[in-house]
């Protein structure tokens, strides 16, 4: 077998991607036949050379794997992640094979997302030289015009240089935001997003249907499946640049069905935004006011107020809705104070040791008080409704 570039039969080999290799190899970690080697125009006969990568003999496979995954919303495109979040390695474990995807998908987006032990293929198909097209369905915000989609199809300067898509066009308007079809050549970070809010539509849901004309089309978000023969090779010829993409009908994603990524149980309810490639902090959940147990109170409520029980105060100061309290006193809502121990009602004015009524007026201590509006020692009360 002829000689080959050593990044190259490390991409081959499922170590790293092409780039990923050299800096491995400029870093000293690899070695061939026992020699460490730090060129990158180093070359290696496969079947005869030996190639370690950390001490670790590394092997291309006697034949590739190709594999195309659904990602669903809400998983990273990493083998391993930091903060715990679902990976697309959780996918493709179950192929027992060493494989890799070919460039990434956000957080928060989702659709057609290649795998294969294929390097060389990996770096034709993510490097910009190659053009190889990605198509996605952009859900934007608003109703963009024709100055604004025309905007789009000129190219738009982003902060990282010129960003011109291959194509522009309205896919599906919808009552408040429209599904634009956008096909790019290249896969900056976060791309369709930071067009779209260039020109004043941010996105809110993100699809891609294919990747350079092998697509999701019949498959469920986080269903696996390897590529056909006929798949593999289509993916060759575009990357070499000798055919396009089929152009094949495309169909928006289903409908989201809670915010967990399929295969994984989630108790948070962290929402998804469309600004970054990881979730925004969880809101607070919305506690309804708590009700306490029942107890045997004397002119008390069982109701809790904001989560705490009726008349309970922070230390030191009194308590709330209260304008008049005594200590130990069973409270209830009163405006005027009573002796330590007395039941309490609903009063504006108080007698010792009086059963209290509501009452706007003083009668003798010790009578009994119906709704008074006055009353004289000894002659009774004009319009009196109890006694």
């Amino acid at each position: 077998m002829a000689a080959e570039r050593l990044q190259k039969y490390l991409a081959r080999a499922g170590v790293a991607s092409r780039r990923h290799a050299e800096e491995l190899i400029t870093a000293g970690r690899v070695a061939v036949n026992n020699k460490t080697v730090t060129e990158l125009g180093s070359r290696v006969e496969p079947g005869t050379d030996l190639v370690t990568v950390d001490g670790t003999l590394v092997t291309p496979p006697d034949e590739s794997s190709y594999f195309l995954l659904y990602k669903p919303v809400g998983v990273v495109t990493t083998l391993s992640d930091p903060q715990g979040r679902p990976t697309v390695a959780n996918y493709v474990e179950e192929t027992g094979k060493r494989l890799f995807p070919v460039g990434r998908l956000d957080y928060d987006a989702e659709g057609a997302l290649l795998f294969t032990d294929d390097g060389a293929l990996a770096h034709k198909l993510t490097h910009p030289s190659f053009q190889v097209p990605r198509t996605y369905l952009a859900k934007v915000k608003g109703a963009p015009d024709t100055a604004t989609l025309d905007k789009l199809r000129g190219g738009v300067r982003l902060e990282d240089g010129m960003a011109t898509p291959v194509s522009v066009s309205v896919f599906e308007a919808a009552e408040r935001n429209t599904w634009l079809k956008i096909v790019v050549a290249e896969g900056r970070p976060h791309l369709i997003k930071r067009l779209c809010a260039a020109v004043g539509h941010p996105v809110v849901r993100l699809f891609r249907p294919s990747y350079a004309g092998v697509g999701v089309e019949g498959l469920r978000p986080g269903e696996l499946r390897p590529l056909k023969t006929s798949e593999v090779e289509l993916l060759n010829a575009v990357s070499d640049g000798k055919a396009a993409p089929p152009t094949g009908e495309l169909r928006l994603p289903p409908r989201r069905h809670g915010r967990a990524a399929p295969g994984f149980d989630s108790d948070d309810e962290a929402e998804l935004s469309m600004d970054d490639d990881a979730p925004v902090a969880a809101k607070p959940a919305r506690k309804a006011p708590a009700r306490a147990a029942k107890t045997a109170t004397v002119g008390g409520s069982s109701l809790a107020r904001f989560g705490r029980p009726k008349g309970a105060s922070a230390e030191g100061k009194p308590a709330r809705r209260s304008f008049g309290g005594d200590e130990g006193a069973p409270r209830g809502r009163s405006f005027g104070g009573d002796k330590a121990g007395a039941p309490r009602g609903r009063s504006f004015g108080g007698d010792e040791g009086a059963p209290r009524g509501r009452s706007f007026g003083g009668d003798k201590a010790g009578a009994p008080r119906g709704r008074s509006f006055g009353g004289d020692e000894g002659r009774p009360a004009r319009r009196s409704f109890g006694e």
